[in-house]
């Protein structure tokens, strides 16, 4: 194969080529992790980006997403309102002291009331005041024009807002919101200048068309970090008992997204330890970021582990989080 070479000379896959790629069982995995790690080393080199999040505002959701401990319909012991701006700097603090590059403050719910956005602008500017290298990444769902100006004047570097799954797979995650809304959302930030970080759960029993799809959606949009989420199941969600991926799947799902967007900051999110397990080192061929430290409600591994995973397989840790131009 010389996917990547092609890649490189300017040709992109066509989504029929992509899809033909991803379900050929007759083509390796591995072999699909070498193009994809040829285009990882083209664009960013040995560099890992290093993400953090902190659970701002947790629970009391009235969305019925599939996926999520803290949908409407879990009865969730981790609830309370949006935390301290003293609570928010820790972790900004914590963030600095970890080497961490992006700081992702998240809040659970439809979408902030402009008290809330007005708590996190103030927040980050602070936050900016003390630690002027570190990123802001928000992420606190849907948002109206006004409030993605407020975030944009407060130094919001990055806001994330995932399409989570395929337009045509919509429907089977959630009802209480459309794919639409989401696209729209990611849209605004781009217009107000915040740059997009939107990405995708998989393992939710979505076929594999359905991940083609979302690659390609994300391609459209622009999205300049993708976290790949691999479905941690939550007992008691409407995915609870899904249990559909492998190592390996995983390692071909990431190939598949490098292959299709190959610019873009590729990040193992949420479910990379209980989903890739031994091949977590294996993953970062492809991805150039992960999220270090625990997740909403779900934890990960300890920190230390995942700087000794980047320096055994050669890597280093990127401090400049800005997005690399192409070559």
């Amino acid at each position: 194969m010389e996917i990547a070479h092609n890649i490189l000379a300017g040709q992109h896959l066509t989504a029929e080529e992509a899809y033909e790629l991803y379900q050929d069982n007759n083509i390796d995995t591995m072999d699909l992790v070498y193009e994809a790690y040829q285009l990882r080393q083209h664009f960013y080199g040995k560099k890992v980006k290093l993400n953090m999040i902190l659970n701002a505002k947790s629970g009391i959701c009235p969305e019925d997403c599939g996926y999520c401990g803290q949908s409407r319909d879990m009865k969730q012991k981790q609830r309370y309102a949006l935390v301290s701006q003293e609570e928010i700097e820790r972790g900004a603090e914590a963030a600095n002291n970890h080497q961490i590059g992006t700081y992702c403050i998240v809040m659970s719910g439809r979408g902030p009331s402009n008290k809330e956005v007005d708590h996190i602008a103030h927040t980050v500017e602070s936050i900016k005041e003390k630690h002027p290298q570190l990123k802001i990444c928000a992420c606190l769902g849907l948002a109206n024009e006004e409030q993605a100006e407020r975030l944009k004047a407060a130094g919001v570097d990055r806001y994330n807002h995932n399409l989570n799954t395929s337009e045509h797979y919509h429907s089977e995650v959630v009802s209480t919101h459309t794919y639409e809304q989401r696209v729209q959302t990611v849209e605004l930030m781009k217009k107000n200048q915040i740059s997009p970080c939107s990405g995708v759960i998989c393992g939710m029993g979505e076929s594999h068309q359905d991940r083609i799809d979302m690659a390609f959606a994300l391609k459209q949009i622009d999205a300049d970090s993708i976290p790949i989420n691999f479905l941690h199941p939550i007992k008691g969600t409407k995915f609870g008992e899904m249990d559909e991926l492998t190592p390996l799947k995983c390692l071909r799902i990431l190939a598949m997204f490098r292959l299709i967007n190959p610019t873009k900051e590729i990040r193992i999110a949420g479910g990379r330890e209980v989903n890739l397990k031994s091949l977590q080192p294996t993953a970062l061929l492809v991805a150039n970021s992960i999220f270090v430290g625990d997740y909403l409600i779900t934890g990960g591994q300890p920190n230390q582990l995942d700087f000794d995973m980047i320096q055994d397989m050669g890597f280093e840790v990127d401090y400049d989080t800005n997005i690399p131009t192409t070559s």
